[in-house]
């Protein structure tokens, strides 16, 4: 190997190699192979993990709140590589649901109470009375 760096996007490593024998030089790319994550749905079925399903989630949660999508997508990002890093293969929607929430939580009330009526299913004021409360 002659030499070794990231590359601009940072996703993946470029080498520079050179052949013992014959001593021509060729470039090599290294990626981590990024196992596919499944959600387990409330009743039982399993699907793949969506991206862009839980960005579009939030920004219905955060519809006219003062909260930029860049930082709603860096949010999908860190809970997607949080997963990775657990090496979990399968992940309950109810986990996954409970991190966007202790997010929220932080991020915007608003949002926070919006995404939970949808997440915990409310159907009644009183669930969102207590979950005010809760705040």
């Amino acid at each position: 190997m002659v030499d070794s760096r990231d590359t601009e996007s940072r996703d993946a490593v470029r080498r520079r190699r050179e052949c013992l024998r014959c001593r021509k030089r060729f470039t090599t790319y290294e990626r981590v192979e990024e196992l596919t994550l499944t959600v387990i749905k409330r009743g039982g079925e399993r699907e793949v993990f969506s991206h862009a399903k839980l960005l579009t989630g939030l920004l219905r949660a955060c519809e006219k709140r003062p909260i930029e999508s860049v930082t709603l997508e860096q949010l999908v990002e860190g809970l997607e590589a949080e997963l990775r890093n657990e090496f979990k293969t399968e992940v309950p929607a109810a986990e996954i649901g409970e991190k966007v929430l202790s997010r929220l939580k932080e991020l915007d009330k608003v949002a926070y109470v919006r995404f939970a009526s949808v997440y915990r299913q409310f159907d009644n004021i009183e669930q969102f009375k207590n979950e005010l409360t809760g705040l």
